[in-house]
């Protein structure tokens, strides 16, 4: 039954009222059993201060984790957070600043450490319990100046042809095989020689156990060689030298000996430490002596590997392939790489699509020290990166919190780099400074790295080099259409423009150079942005042609079947053969028909036969574009 209207709220008031009292009069209230309680409170001693214990903390740790590590409540560190203002979940992810605050201010001895190097200290810890280490191969780095014969000696061990395909004779890439001598192996890496290529020679050195030193016997001890020399030294692994072209009459081998021992490289004829063998590429004098070096200083350093661990390496390349989309050539150091690995690569993860290895053969797993190149990612990885094989839910998330790290520098760096109208207003009024704006177009990663390390470095005080973009692939529509926004130029190094960026550029008047060696590049920049770019050679197209089947004639080699898209193709003209995107060989056309006739030159629109010198790896599909080098007059050429 309802009580009545004017004494329903009536205890509720008088209960305020006496708490109020309590309040108002508080040592009236202190009798009995409150008195008790009060004094037990006072009584209570202070909270026991914890005991340190040692965190390791990796990117991206989340509330949880963190908890768990310094063994206390998740709501406690929540607590912790919103003191200081910030909100967050249990499962959010903590930058390494925040992580690091909150355990210390819990009595945590704070490691930090990237998610790979956890990886391989919790491996090693298992290697050193379980004791399945077992013997690897040695993993060789080719190092030595421009055109001391790197590669070709590489080619004499392989028994391939490398060299010749190669822009200007040099290499531009790092490449990795591996080769079998007397049922073992050795997998060498080859890092290109030219000084512009520092980072990635010092990248080679990083992965290797062995530097081989290559030195012309006719050239001596060179720029570059002093620089592989200090790059070996500070990756602390021992040098072989090989004293290259010792068949030519004006080899001076003890001359190169004198010279390496003034670097303290003494040989081991003279009392020293270092190993040296005289050998040539080209009559491969000598070859099996010194892999038997490189195998014997190997096994002095007892080189060892866990087969029966997650993979773990680094890589070594990395490009976009229009067919099968990210490629990585990946150098597995530790572990075996299965199809189907779920993996970590820097910013990017993904899952093992395909395996193959330096020969472009098909395998299922690839074992310590063996040189792969990976399918399955979802990015291009930076060359250089690790590559740690984890599960498929702590990979999403590591990446997810390296993507959220790599958006929020790019978002600062964009802010930072914005123009301010005071300071337009100082530089239009002060004359200063004009910027040239380029974009890069490489066919690996390797390249685009140091061209976009190395053009900012040609900026004088006139004009400053600004890299708009830098990306891995052959020039497309949306390159150019960007360039032509930014008023940049565009540089494609070993790479080409599709047609549709080809007319666009047309149109809008975008410059387009295209380069595969990497000094004639830099000389050109230079020239260009001191006014002196007088050229008197210059590229005039003549035309294009489609691969629509090939033939193998006795006597003469792959012919092309091809059809003329624009143009005209000319017979004893420049062809470049074109494979998505990229320029796979440069040569000449040395046969031209129309059915059985032979011709000088065929139009827009009919088919033809089109051999070319030196060249049989034509593909169906391959697109064939004719040019002539002109020469003019230095005031033509300026003009």
């Amino acid at each position: 039954m309802r009580k009545p209207a004017q004494t329903r709220g009536r205890p509720l008031i008088e209960k305020r009222f006496a708490e109020g009292e309590r309040k108002l009069h508080p040592v009236r209230t202190r009798t009995g059993a409150g008195a008790g309680r009060a004094a037990q409170a006072e009584a209570m001693p202070a909270p026991v201060k914890r005991e340190p214990r040692a965190v390791i903390i990796t990117e991206g740790i989340t509330v949880r984790e963190l908890a768990e590590k310094l063994d206390i409540r998740a709501k406690e560190l929540l607590k912790a957070l919103l003191d200081k203002g910030v909100f967050a979940s249990i499962n959010q992810a903590l930058d390494t600043q925040t992580a690091t605050t909150l355990a210390e201010a819990f009595s945590g001895i704070v490691q930090v450490v990237s998610f790979e190097e956890q990886q391989v200290q919790e491996e090693t810890k298992k290697e050193e319990q379980t004791g399945n280490l077992v013997p690897r191969a040695p993993v060789v780095t080719v190092m030595g100046h421009v055109d001391h014969g790197k590669t070709s000696l590489l080619d004499a061990i392989r028994e391939t042809e490398v060299a010749a395909g190669e822009s200007g004779g040099i290499t531009q890439h790092i490449g990795a095989s591996e080769v079998h001598v007397d049922g073992r192996r050795i997998v060498f890496i080859d890092t290109p020689g030219h000084e512009a290529f520092t980072r990635m020679r010092a990248r080679g050195a990083k992965v290797t156990d062995i530097v081989v030193l290559v030195v012309g016997a006719d050239d001596g001890v060179m720029p570059q060689t002093e620089e592989a020399i200090d790059h070996a030294r500070a990756a602390k692994v021992p040098i072989v030298v090989a004293i290259n072209k010792i068949d030519k009459p004006d080899s001076q081998p003890e001359r190169v000996k004198r010279q390496l021992s003034d670097r303290g490289l003494m040989p081991e004829d003279w009392g020293g430490d270092t190993v040296m063998v005289d050998v040539s590429a080209r009559t491969k004098q000598n070859i099996p002596r010194l892999l038997e070096m490189i195998l014997l200083v190997g096994d002095l350093r007892e080189l060892k590997a866990n087969p029966e661990a997650p993979a773990s390496g680094t890589v070594l390349e990395s490009r976009v392939d229009k067919g099968r989309g990210p490629v990585a050539t990946v150098l597995v150091q530790n572990g075996t790489l299965h199809v189907g690995d779920v993996f970590v690569c820097g910013a990017v993860y993904g899952k093992v699509r395909a395996l193959f290895n330096d020969r472009g053969q098909v395998i299922k797993e690839a074992a310590p020290a063996t040189p792969v190149e990976v399918l399955g990612l979802q990015g291009v990885p930076e060359a250089g990166d690790q590559f740690q094989v984890a599960d498929e839910a702590k990979a999403r998330h590591i990446v997810e919190y390296r993507q959220a790290k790599l958006r929020e520098a790019a978002l600062a760096k964009s802010a930072s780099g914005r123009l301010t109208l005071d300071q337009l207003h100082e530089q239009l009024k002060a004359g200063e400074v004009k910027e040239l704006p380029i974009l890069i177009k490489a066919d690996v990663q390797g390249s685009v790295e140091v061209l976009s390390e190395m053009l900012p470095k040609l900026s004088t005080d006139q004009v400053k080099l600004k890299i708009v973009r830098a990306s891995v692939g052959g020039i497309t529509e949306a390159d150019v259409l960007l360039a032509s926004a930014a008023n940049a130029i565009i540089v494609g190094f070993n790479v080409r423009a599709d047609r549709k960026a080809s007319e666009i550029a047309q149109q809008e008047g975008v410059d387009i150079r295209f380069h595969s060696i990497i000094y004639e590049l830099t000389d050109e920049l230079k020239k260009a942005m001191t006014g002196l770019l007088t050229p008197v050679l210059k590229e005039a197209y003549l035309g294009r042609a489609e691969v629509r089947d090939t033939f193998r004639v006795k006597g003469t080699g792959m012919i092309a079947g091809c059809m003329v898209q624009d143009g005209t193709m000319k017979r004893d003209a420049e062809v470049r053969v074109i494979r998505d995107s990229v320029v796979v060989y440069t040569g000449r056309i040395v046969s031209l028909r129309r059915f059985k006739d032979d011709v000088n030159e065929v139009r827009t629109g009919f088919e033809c036969g089109i051999g070319i010198s030196n060249f049989n790896d034509i593909k169906t599909g391959d697109l064939l574009e004719c040019f002539v080098i002109e020469r003019l007059a230095p005031a033509a050429a300026s003009a």
